[in-house]
């Protein structure tokens, strides 16, 4: 069995939704000095590569720890949309153009290219493409198990777009994995592949981060 690991690094100053608090991670113990090294972590639940559920938008939503865990685990199938560009909404009719399988209980990857361009420069921060309000309801009407896109957002960050999306997929009962990465040796692997994100079990939280792998047998 072989593992092919989609999520991106945490890191001091690792690059995050600008509208979330800047990522700090820093040593309070080291070896030489306490005997230990430990390094404490200030971020958001919804940075890296992280689920959200449906009390990201709902007050009556279900947290993430609520999930049962065999929903994060699904055969993936992949829409390749490298060409699109900057700002790009994915319609309906686009993402039916590049989706042209069936989708039931499968986890659907979108992916952009923006996880390969992680860094906090203008085009990564504000210029990611996007899932449409309308491309979000096609994806509900599918009967996926969850969706993931390589942006930090699914939904982008213009608003009301960006709310309504998240509401259309959410409120539908299906979970989001956003800021994956895709190596190039995962489009060798034949699709439908067997995909695990099992998110940190962060009880009542709105979302967790996770380790979204591919597995090969």
């Amino acid at each position: 069995m072989k593992l092919i690991d989609l999520s991106q690094p945490i890191f001091d100053g690792c690059p995050n939704c600008p509208a979330d608090p800047p990522v700090q991670s820093r040593l309070i113990c080291e070896p030489k000095k306490d005997g230990w090294r430990v390094e404490q972590l200030t971020l958001t639940a919804h940075t890296g590569s992280h689920i959200d559920a449906p009390s990201h938008k709902f007050i009556d939503g279900v947290p993430i720890d609520q999930i049962p865990l065999d929903r994060f685990v699904g055969q993936a199938l992949v829409a390749d949309l490298r060409d699109c560009r900057p700002g790009m909404p994915f319609t309906s009719t686009f993402l039916a153009r590049k989706l042209r399988t069936e989708l039931k209980d499968r986890i659907v990857l979108l992916i952009t290219g923006w996880g390969a361009k992680r860094a906090k420069t203008e085009q990564w921060l504000h210029g990611a493409p996007y899932v449409s309000p309308d491309g979000a309801e096609w994806l509900v009407e599918q009967e996926l198990r969850g969706v993931a896109i390589d942006a930090y957002s699914i939904g982008g960050e213009r608003e009301p777009q960006n709310t309504l999306t998240h509401e259309t997929i959410l409120g539908a009962g299906l979970w989001i994995l956003e800021d994956i990465r895709f190596p190039d040796e995962v489009w060798s692997v034949p699709q439908p592949f067997e995909l695990w994100c099992l998110p940190i079990n962060l009880k009542d939280h709105s979302g967790a981060f996770c380790r979204p792998v591919v597995v090969v047998r």
